[in-house]
């Protein structure tokens, strides 16, 4: 999909509208993440990000061909870079939310393992050593993996 404007003005009245939806979007899905509810986030998700695309290919045409806006009234445009400033600092704000947001869920996860191996290992039998005899070391057959790039 992508926009169907005939003239320079058109194109960026309606540029601005896909900018102020996406703005809106972001930053109710970074204020979900704020409030530690990020399911609340999950059903923006979709037309997130089909406007995120549409928003790019928009983007990219405009970078590669600028006489496709320069036609727009001045004061058209300057409200086109305003609604994109916007857009920016709520991906900032929403960027730095995700990151908080993964910060307490790896350090959970990194919690929740070191609790279960701490358990196995009470629980784990006293191992043999080469000659037969007890080492009074409890071994553990099981392993626990977390992967760091998750």
């Amino acid at each position: 999909m992508a926009l169907s404007a005939e003239t320079s003005a058109e194109r960026v009245a309606q540029l601005i509208l896909l900018t102020e939806r996406l703005t809106k979007l972001v930053a109710a899905q970074a204020q979900a993440f704020e409030g530690r509810r990020p399911q609340d986030a999950a059903p923006l998700v979709e037309e997130t990000s089909r406007l995120a695309n549409l928003y790019r290919r928009e983007s990219a045409q405009i970078r590669a061909r600028p006489d496709l806006i320069a036609g727009a009234p001045l004061a058209e445009r300057q409200k086109l870079t305003r609604a994109t400033e916007a857009f920016d600092a709520v991906l900032a704000r929403q960027a730095r939310a995700l990151n908080a947001a993964k910060t307490v869920t790896e350090g959970l996860v990194r919690a929740i393992a070191e609790e279960v191996a701490a358990q196995r290992q009470r629980a784990a039998p006293e191992g043999y050593g080469p000659s037969g005899e007890k080492t009074g070391k409890p071994t553990d057959g099981s392993a626990i993996t977390l992967n760091r790039r998750a």
